[in-house]
């Protein structure tokens, strides 16, 4: 009897750990299955995250990004310095005329063409008003030479009461420029600057000039110092044009050789002094002169001229284009204009 009990009692055992074991097993399995489903979503989640952070960490293009990099460095110009602020300027233009002061401009009606570009540029106190038909009204940039100040503080009405949403950078020796309180030409910008706050008026930094004198030996073999001449306004306004414009259309500049043509017509140095000195004989007795600070108009010329023939440079009024490349002239590399 105790031993069918015994045996009873093993069945039981067997029975139970069979069932316990069923139980084990399949609660195992339920929990590798939910372990599996969670990993699987958990795995599915880790991707898509890894995914998602792989997006929002991932650089910007790199087209738009070296395209944004290039609008920054286009638009601003370093070496043009606030006279209050001391910021450089940031500017950029896709098409400018660069409008000389030349009397070929004078009865030319080109002013309209003129106003259809995007930056009109002017030099020292060359007016617009009782002369738009020939060179347009706008003025979007004026570079102007120390010497011309008290000129366009005597036309103030026109060129800086009405041209407050223009630029103006002033260009000249240190000793005029200078920020330390003894460069007379500086301070007398402050003045203005602080008569009229909304205008925007700049320099060129001294280290900048001394560049505008690198290049212009490189281009020419001509040390401008030992040679005692001056760069002019037109130098000054042609080499800023080229970091500032894609295009420039340039308005009553001759061609280099112009002057040496017996048979050139005779015209205003200036348009808008139409009794004034002969162009041609300006531009010879400069160019031929060696007493006395003087300006090398002629030979700028043939540099506008060789930069024209790779750059996007335009001759209007007279209309013409450079045929060669000028004898006897040093060329170096000037950077192309913005955006070419």
């Amino acid at each position: 009897m105790w031993a069918r009990k015994r045996g009873e009692v093993k069945m039981k055992m067997r029975v139970c750990q069979g069932i316990v074991g069923i139980i084990i097993v399949t609660m195992v399995t339920s929990f590798m299955l939910v372990y599996n489903s969670n990993s699987g979503d958990t795995s599915s989640s880790s991707v898509a995250s890894s995914s998602s952070l792989r997006h929002s960490e991932a650089p910007v293009s790199p087209t738009k990004k070296t395209e944004s990099q290039q609008k920054a460095i286009k638009s601003t110009l370093e070496g043009y310095v606030g006279v209050m602020d001391h910021k450089p300027l940031k500017m950029h233009c896709r098409t400018c005329a660069l409008v000389t002061s030349s009397g070929q401009l004078t009865g030319s009606k080109r002013g309209e063409e003129i106003d259809h570009s995007e930056c009109v540029i002017r030099m020292n106190d060359a007016p617009s008003i009782g002369y738009q038909q020939d060179v347009g009204r706008r003025t979007r940039l004026r570079v102007i030479a120390h010497s011309s100040l008290q000129r366009v503080m005597q036309n103030q009405q026109e060129l800086l009461n009405m041209s407050q949403d223009a630029v103006f950078i002033f260009w000249g020796p240190n000793s005029c420029m200078r920020r330390d309180g003894k460069g007379h030409v500086y301070n007398n910008l402050r003045l203005l600057k602080q008569l009229l706050p909304k205008l925007k008026v700049y320099i060129i930094s001294w280290i900048k000039m001394m560049r505008f004198d690198e290049l212009f030996k490189k281009e020419t073999g001509i040390d401008r110092k030992s040679s005692n001449s001056w760069l002019s306004t037109g130098w000054f306004t042609m080499a800023i044009a080229l970091e500032l414009c894609e295009r420039i259309n340039v308005y009553g500049m001759v061609p280099p050789d112009f002057c040496r043509s017996s048979s050139h017509p005779s015209m205003p140095y200036h348009y808008y002094e139409p009794l004034g000195p002969d162009e041609c004989s300006m531009y010879l007795s400069h160019e031929r002169s060696r007493r006395g600070s003087h300006h090398r108009f002629i030979t700028e010329k043939k540099v506008f001229a060789n930069w024209a023939r790779t750059l996007n440079i335009h001759f209007y009024q007279p209309d013409w284009k450079p045929s060669a490349v000028i004898a006897n002239m040093n060329r170096s590399y000037f950077p192309a204009p913005a955006g070419s």
